[in-house]
């Protein structure tokens, strides 16, 4: 394989940057262009001629523009004869339409993984998708990553006796229970019921938490509703000192106004999956970067080493 070359649409510079610097690599420069009737346009600006080109693009708001624009760049780079072409979707928003929970409608997951190898994606490197199901949806191979390693890492070397890992819900227990291990903390669960987008219902928390320091952990926080019901049952339980940990810190709608509001949350810690701009950081969050996992995950990838042993 020849060098690599490193393309980022708009949705994330800053990310595509910091993993360019941990590779050594230089960002190579896209023009995106909008036209007069709405219309993207994009143009490889680096000859990625036989080269292993990554394309870095998490579908961040606004989710179909930076879709549109990942399609683009994959066909630029499929017709510019790109040697191999990794998506590089740090969030793939699409993967909570993973299923058919209604009538007459679309699974949006599996469409979208359709496009993206239509489009010219020989591979995808994603992750903490929000449903482990939607990795079977990509007909080309799939590199599926998680944080929990560089989140654990925040709270080594901390004092967390009498502390307990505590999952929102059953859907997201596997993943709080290996964070758990790597803690060597017990953990437990919410039963949650979604009533609808921005309201969840939690019926219980199942574990043992009374009077115990919590560390509750999710895939991600969008509106923060489930948070703020999950909180609210921990707190009826008696828990003292509290910490909210997410992958990818969306944050959207009323979720800052929500999280400020809620008292006896000492820290907050998410990662740089997703951009988080000023307005929506508060003074208790801790952004913990990706880049260097994610860099390491594609040297990986070009010299054909196991990125599964990245884990182990």
């Amino acid at each position: 394989m020849n060098k690599i070359v490193v393309f980022s649409g708009n949705a994330h510079r800053e990310l595509a940057a910091a993993l360019c610097k941990r590779l050594k690599v230089r960002l190579s420069p896209a023009a995106i262009t909008t036209f007069s009737n709405n219309c993207l346009g994009v143009q490889l600006e680096v000859n990625c001629r036989q080269a292993d080109v990554f394309i870095v693009q998490p579908l961040v708001t606004p989710v179909q523009e930076h879709l549109m624009e990942l399609l683009l760049m994959l066909d630029a780079a499929r017709g510019a004869s790109a040697a191999r072409i990794t998506a590089v979707i740090p969030h793939f928003a699409y993967a909570r339409s993973d299923k058919k929970d209604a009538p007459r409608i679309s699974i949006a997951a599996r469409l979208v993984a359709d496009l993206l190898a239509t489009a010219g994606a020989n591979r995808v490197l994603t992750m903490t998708l929000h449903s482990e199901q939607v990795h079977g949806f990509f007909s080309v191979p799939v590199d599926h990553l998680n944080a929990l390693q560089v989140l654990a890492q925040h709270f080594r070397g901390r004092p967390l006796k009498n502390t307990i890992v505590v999952s929102p819900d059953l859907g997201n227990a596997k993943a709080a229970s290996h964070f758990a291990r790597m803690l060597n903390l017990p953990v437990a669960a919410g039963s949650k019921q979604r009533v609808s987008d921005d309201r969840v219902v939690i019926d219980a928390i199942v574990g043992d938490v009374d009077g115990k320091h919590v560390i509750v952990i999710d895939d991600e926080i969008a509106n923060g509703g489930t948070i703020v019901e999950v909180l609210e049952k921990l707190r009826e339980r008696q828990v003292k000192r509290i910490v909210v940990v997410c992958t990818h810190g969306l944050f959207t709608g009323k979720a800052i106004e929500r999280l400020r509001g809620q008292a006896g949350v000492e820290e907050i810690v998410t990662t740089d999956t997703v951009p988080i701009p000023p307005h929506k950081r508060l003074p208790n969050m801790k952004i913990l970067s990706v880049a260097p996992l994610l860099a390491l995950a594609i040297r990986h990838i070009h010299v054909g080493a196991s990125v599964t042993g990245l884990f182990e």
